[in-house]
């Protein structure tokens, strides 16, 4: 557990203590009970592994730990302003919601958008939901990442800022409770997930970079 995790979810953690305190007493054995569950619940959704990142630097790594809900060729109009390759990861509250660096790079783009809270599952979540837009800027090209509330989640928390150099799998921010987190790709990179997959913050291989034209001699 990664205190900076951890701390993300301090009142939540001082409610239940309250809870279980109230609960010793009083003797009242159901809200002790009550207070153990929550609090298990609540390590496990703050939980934040240390994970081994795979080599390659055409590898473009998955930003949240989820499953793939969709993939769609969209225009991305708040940074690169050009058609890309979009894809919507869901993460219920079961799954690890810190986000991750897809690749290496400076963060020049983070914007905060107020919205709304519709369950992420909605299609219209995208366009109305309270988000945080990233951008990332690599050696290959520049891929945005948009991290979206949920009914649940009402709270997105960033760790980097823009002028940042960050490495691939590098923690940039979380979002707490149900969410969606989307990754916007060029069109020309190559996905190797498809919809209902289920993905991995810095582990699973979402889409290469095609390779570089062969030297001309």
């Amino acid at each position: 557990m990664r205190f900076q995790t951890l701390y993300e979810g301090r009142h939540i953690f001082a409610i239940i203590a309250a809870l279980g305190l109230v609960g010793a007493l009083a003797h009242w054995m159901w809200l002790m009970w009550l207070a153990t569950a929550l609090l298990l619940f609540c390590m496990n959704f703050f939980r934040d592994p240390d994970r081994p990142l795979p080599e390659g630097e055409e590898l473009i790594l998955s930003a949240a730990d989820g499953v793939v809900a969709d993939i769609v060729e969209i225009e991305e109009h708040e940074v690169l302003k050009t058609k890309c390759r979009r894809v919507g990861v869901f993460l219920s509250v079961f799954d690890v919601h810190v986000n991750r660096a897809p690749i290496a790079g400076k963060i020049t783009y983070v914007q905060h958008h107020p919205g709304l809270f519709l369950d992420a599952r909605d299609p219209l979540c995208s366009e109305k939901n309270e988000a945080l837009t990233w951008a990332f800027e690599g050696k290959r090209a520049t891929l945005v990442v948009r991290q979206l509330t949920g009914a649940i989640a009402r709270r997105i928390v960033p760790w980097s800022q823009v002028g940042d150099d960050v490495p691939r799998g590098h923690r940039f921010g979380m979002i707490r409770f149900g969410s969606r987190t989307e990754i916007y790709l060029p069109l020309d990179a190559k996905v190797d997930v498809a919809v209902g997959d289920r993905v991995t913050g810095a582990i699973t291989i979402i889409a290469r970079f095609p390779k570089p034209p062969a030297p001309a001699f």
